[in-house]
């Protein structure tokens, strides 16, 4: 379906861009070679790419800090010392004239795994002040906003839905196992992978379970998921630390398709023009047909892919743990761009302008 344009304010709201987490840019041109406007950063590991809104990119980094970084420049507007470890995506949203919510980990230097020790954050998005912040299990989970809650996963195995003025909490659901991964919203359903090793769909007002789904039996037992899921076609599409790419029915639960790769899956897939791109570890980018799990093509990068990818104007971005990233045509696989930075979830979008996430640096790039 055509993605739904957010609020004039918002230009790109949360991780994967829309509620179903499809990882694919409104259609507007914006085409490789690029050159350089700014670049930011420098001090800290940028894991998970920027939300924007508001005039601003707003992203959190590996010291604890939430940053808002002017789109125009790339100076700094505000900074929030939480001081917190971080592994997700802020959301941006309308609510309260402009909000930022981020989910964070336990305190630093987080050489300790304490999993109740994590925190949901609210702040305002012109000024960076605190609206509200509850306490969560650990969090590495990117918020969701919808209809008035916000929606996250955490290390105790809870998907969570907060009042998004108050932080109210509305419901939560109890999984077997952490909810590393973000929350997928299509329609009334909310899903969530879980390192049980199933995937849950539940009722976003209620929380109710709808049904839940586990992966390929294995000798040593299910995979994992921390992969986002993508809801795209009535089907959900996830990734697996067994090797595999799933599709279950989005109503039903009902598996209709695997396929293996080489390695783990962690990358959330980006769903396209009825193609399901995803990496892996085993250092290979894949497109697998969306209705049944043939692969399409297949392109050999230079390192492990652990983050996710995006779609721009046909063009499908990743990054490799090698340290590059890359752009391919998405509907052949043929290189078209690469860039000397990048890791994990390398690229965000607007109109005119590609925002490209390395190391520890974001890149403004523009067409030219």
């Amino acid at each position: 379906p055509p993605l739904v344009p957010p609020a004039p304010a918002v230009v790109w709201p949360t991780f994967g861009y829309d509620p179903a987490r499809l990882h694919m840019a409104p259609a507007f041109p914006l085409q490789p070679p690029f050159r350089r406007l700014w670049a930011a950063g420098g001090r800290s590991l940028l894991e998970f790419p920027p939300a924007i809104g508001y005039g601003r990119l707003f992203l959190a980094n590996g010291g604890g800090t939430l940053l808002a970084l002017d789109r125009k420049t790339g100076l700094h507007a505000w900074e929030l010392a939480v001081g917190r470890c971080e592994a997700a995506s802020p959301a941006v949203d309308t609510t309260l004239g402009g909000t930022v919510y981020e989910a964070f980990l336990n305190r630093l230097p987080c050489k300790a795994k304490a999993p109740d020790d994590g925190e949901l954050v609210a702040v305002a998005a012109k000024t960076g002040k605190v609206r509200w912040r509850v306490r969560i299990g650990a969090s590495e989970s990117s918020p969701l906003v919808a209809n008035g809650r916000v929606y996250v996963g955490d290390w105790l195995g809870k998907v969570s839905a907060l009042d998004a003025r108050t932080g109210k909490l509305d419901w939560a659901f109890k999984t077997g196992g952490e909810v590393k991964g973000a929350i997928a919203l299509s329609g009334s359903t909310v899903y969530a992978g879980s390192y049980d090793g199933r995937v849950y769909a539940l009722d976003a007002v209620t929380g109710k379970l709808r049904w839940s789904a586990e992966g390929d039996p294995r000798l040593a037992g299910h995979g994992t998921f921390y992969s986002t899921p993508a809801v795209a076609y009535d089907r959900v599409y996830i990734g697996s630390t067994d090797g595999k790419v799933y599709s279950f029915g989005a109503t039903t639960g009902m598996r209709r398709w695997s396929h293996s790769t080489g390695g783990y899956v962690y990358g959330s897939p980006a769903v396209w023009n009825q193609l399901v791109l995803v990496g892996s570890y085993d250092r290979t980018f894949y497109a697998f047909d969306a209705a049944t799990g043939d692969i399409r093509w297949r392109f050999a990068a230079n390192g492990p892919i652990s983050g996710s990818a995006t779609v721009v104007d046909g063009i499908v971005y990743f990054a490799t743990l090698a340290g590059r990233t890359y752009g391919l045509d998405a509907a052949t696989g043929k290189l078209r761009w690469s860039f000397e930075d990048g890791k994990y979830t390398p690229v965000v979008a607007e109109k005119g302008r590609l925002y490209v996430v390395g190391y520890g640096i974001v890149y403004a790039l523009v067409p030219g």
